[in-house]
């Protein structure tokens, strides 16, 4: 059930934060001409290491920070240079930031009474707040006998309940164990979808931006190097950057023997077709071969088009990963439903095949 009936469209348009550094006395690009569109009702990812820029990005977006140069659109209103207050978001932050001395129906209803809405009114949706994120049984407890889950679940729900534009995370779940990470992606999910609300969603955690998101924001070193639903992120990358910070791979240099339909490469003197390329792929020129695990296949001695030797395998139940040592570093394979398949015993040779449907080629630099 869509609760929030608001489904605003967010845009940046070249947008520039430049930071002085006091010591050197230089400028330090934090954010460079960042153009981005983030549809009604979708949630978004901005996915990059520490210091890339998606942070502040998501603080221009706030009002906490002022870009440098562009403009900043929530709907059809330049918010570029308004204050947090006079901006139709709300943020979630990594610590909660929820208040100690109130129980969790008075930090939820805090932003209620603010706008001095009448109690019978604020009693009512906060405990219909309560509900929806399944904590209406701990609405007199304190926020240092919540765990962490149930502390940003409140932080969720004082954020949600003054029916914001747009909800703004900023690596909500880091402070969370493994399990309660899992748990409370889906939660968020399931929130945001159920809300139809806009949300934009910082983490340097690729499985939150590929569970998470309608669209990822590859960021590095203050510039957006790609955009794209996470099946595309993840199958078609544009440079071995993005490949290699969304996921497990390994890249083997290739020659570029023709293009087409398909692109043919060789690889120790083997020839593959690979349908998936990037615009830049010309041919004669050299470039590489990305691989997921799962595009790989350990088969015999010869078999392949790469050989090495099992160092490591490790049982996972559902799948098993192998190590393999090759003239080109260690690759990591995946064996899905291992009980069907063959397992090359560790310190045995074996050669490895390659998917051609579900490898891709790229230029040969980050």
């Amino acid at each position: 059930m869509n609760q929030n009936k608001k489904q605003t469209p967010v845009t940046l348009e070249n947008v520039y934060k430049i930071f002085k550094d006091k010591q050197t006395k230089t400028e330090v690009h934090a954010v460079k001409d960042a153009n981005i569109t983030i549809k009604p009702g979708n949630l978004v990812t901005l996915l990059g290491p520490s210091g890339c820029g998606k942070t502040t990005t998501l603080r221009m977006i706030a009002g906490f920070e002022l870009p440098t140069k562009g403009k900043i659109h929530i709907g059809t209103e330049d918010v570029t240079f308004l204050p947090p207050n006079k901006r139709d978001t709300a943020m979630v932050f990594q610590s909660y930031g929820l208040f100690p001395h109130m129980n969790v129906f008075n930090n939820v209803a805090y932003g209620l009474k603010l706008r001095k809405l009448e109690k019978a009114e604020i009693k009512k949706r906060v405990m219909e707040m309560l509900g929806i994120v399944g904590l209406e049984h701990l609405a007199e407890r304190a926020p240092s006998r919540l765990s962490g889950g149930q502390q940003q679940r409140v932080s969720l729900a004082r954020s949600l309940i003054i029916k914001p534009s747009v909800l703004l995370l900023d690596e909500p779940l880091s402070n969370l164990d493994a399990l309660l990470r899992e748990q409370m992606r889906v939660e968020i999910r399931r929130i945001q979808q159920s809300f139809g609300i806009t949300a934009i969603y910082v983490t340097h955690d690729r499985v939150e931006a590929m569970s998470l998101s309608d669209q990822i924001i590859v960021m590095n070193a203050g510039e957006i190097v790609q955009i794209g639903p996470p099946d595309i992120i993840y199958g078609q990358p544009n440079s071995k950057f993005v490949a290699g910070f969304i996921g497990k791979v390994a890249f083997f240099p290739v020659e570029v023997k023709e293009m087409g339909d398909n692109c043919t490469i060789k690889i120790n003197d083997k020839v593959l077709d690979i349908h998936s390329y990037t615009d830049e792929i010309k041919a004669g020129e050299k470039a590489v071969m990305m691989c997921r695990p799962e595009s790989m296949i350990p088969v015999d001695p010869g078999k392949g088009i790469i050989d090495g030797v099992v160092r490591t395998n490790i049982y996972l139940g559902n799948s098993v990963e192998s190590f393999i040592k090759t003239d080109f570093g260690e690759v990591l394979v995946q064996i899905d439903n291992p009980v069907k398949k063959r397992i090359y015993k560790e310190g045995e040779k074996v050669s490895i095949q390659v998917d051609p449907e579900l490898a891709r080629i790229l230029p040969d630099r980050d």
